[in-house]
């Protein structure tokens, strides 16, 4: 059985973790470090740390990898090969040398599209209907090693980057279960990627979610979609933030109304943009609980007819 470090740290890692269990040796699990969370500012440990210590796995949570200590670390381990998955830091020179067989990375794009942080949430907002997942041996770059296979994944017009991401993990487990051990007997040919086709995703920010209703409602959908459920997708209203939870396009009604503006169409509960209408399904108003776009605006008799935006008192 070869002896595997694995290295991720959010939820898509942990199904590629899980498959790896009872297959390989797994002599550690790299993740981040533990983040403080909530208003309480709470500790709590990564999904792929959870997964480790249930499994009674030897977990390391360093800050930097640079460090000579950290390298010394891992290289005491004696890997074959390492699985990465959504770790979240580049892997230096020192560490990608270590395993003879290489460093493997389970990347949630077909690449050489949508290198980087947020290839998901990259390929909702640029209206892909197909993305997948691409198992690449890591070099010194940002996504760009040589590809060892691919797996393609469609995008529903309901897919928001929490399912999707699901959905690209358990593709990712189960192709990295068909590729790593052909790889590991020599039966695979790494094939460059063609860099003059490369994007790339950036890392999202939580100002990222305040919509613009000047843009049109294709837009603005794609973007609920992109950014669920963090940072969401929100805006003002009476002063208060108003989260959008759940909402549907109409890119091509045209019946007047300033952008942001509420109203009552034959649809349903909607708000006019720069083009089009965006349709309200679930709402949030801060400190509420999420509720029917509709039965909200029952509980708010002023909501109709009302411009939403960054100070929303109008």
């Amino acid at each position: 059985m070869e002896r595997l470090v694995f290295m991720g740290t959010p939820d898509f890692a942990v199904p590629v973790l899980k498959a790896l269990i009872g297959r390989y040796e797994i002599v550690g699990v790299v993740a981040r470090p533990d983040q403080r969370v909530g208003r309480g500012h709470r500790v709590e440990p990564p999904p792929v740390k959870i997964v480790a210590m249930v499994h009674d796995l030897p977990v390391l949570q360093p800050p930097r990898l640079r460090q000579p200590e950290v390298v010394a670390e891992l290289r005491a381990l004696a890997p074959e090969v390492m699985v990465v998955a959504a770790y979240g830091q580049i892997l230096p020179a020192e560490v990608l040398a270590i395993p003879p067989r290489g460093c493997l990375n389970v990347h949630a794009s077909l690449l050489p599209r949508y290198r980087g942080a947020a290839p998901i949430a990259a390929a909702i907002l640029a209206g892909e209907e197909e993305t997948g997942v691409t198992i690449m041996l890591m070099d010194e770059g940002m996504d760009s090693g040589p590809i060892l296979s691919q797996a393609t994944c469609s995008i529903s017009p309901q897919d928001t980057r929490e399912s999707l991401t699901a959905k690209l993990a358990q593709l990712g487990a189960d192709l990295l279960m068909d590729t790593l051990p052909r790889w590991l007997a020599g039966a695979i040919e790494p094939q460059p990627q063609d860099h003059r086709q490369a994007t790339y995703s950036r890392i999202i920010a939580k100002q990222d979610g305040l919509i613009d209703w000047t843009q049109p409602a294709v837009e603005i959908w794609r973007r609920c979609r992109a950014y669920y459920s963090w940072p969401g997708s929100y805006t003002y209203w009476r002063g208060k933030v108003l989260k959008v939870l759940r909402a549907q396009a109409l890119p091509h009604w045209s019946g007047g109304g300033e952008p942001g503006q509420v109203m009552a169409l034959d649809e349903g509960l909607a708000v006019a943009t720069g083009e089009g209408a965006l349709l309200l399904d679930e709402v949030q108003l801060a400190g509420k609980r999420a509720l029917d776009a509709e039965d909200f605006a029952r509980g708010q008799r002023d909501f109709v007819g009302s411009v939403l935006g960054r100070g929303g008192y109008r």
